[in-house]
């Protein structure tokens, strides 16, 4: 049995650089570091679990990027012209970039967002990283 367990986890950890860099980002990261969590605890039922409960937590949700972006838009916020390909895990310049609080209905708590090359991405604020890109 804890061969199983053992196995699963580093398969579902092999998993986790490709899917965390996936454009889609947070929810895709957020479910592959739920699984790999939800593996070494509680085996194929806990990757399970933890799968669903990391896309909760890992940004704003595939369902509701539109009327997100829809948000984003009618603030007229400035873009950034970044001189790179905008991608999850890109970090972003310390100086003129401007990060701003998302709404409480997006439910999403230790992020911001900010507009790089017209497309709204979540940040988290200390180190500047992307970790989801707004489609």
């Amino acid at each position: 049995m804890s061969k199983k367990i053992l196995l699963t986890g580093a398969l579902l950890a092999s998993l986790v650089p490709a899917v965390s860099f996936a454009q889609s980002g947070g929810a895709a990261a957020g479910a592959a570091t739920g699984a790999v969590g939800g593996a070494i605890v509680g085996g194929p039922v806990g990757a399970a679990v933890g799968g669903v409960t990391g896309a909760i937590v890992g940004g704003i949700a595939d369902q509701q990027q539109p009327q997100f972006r829809t948000y984003v838009t009618t603030q007229k916020i400035p873009s950034y012209a970044y001189r790179e390909d905008v991608r999850v895990g890109s970090v972003l310049p310390e100086a003129g970039v401007t990060y701003y609080d998302v709404p409480t209905e997006y439910k999403v708590k230790g992020y911001r967002y900010t507009v790089v090359n017209n497309t709204p991405v979540l940040v988290e604020p200390s180190s500047r990283k992307v970790v989801q890109i707004i489609r």
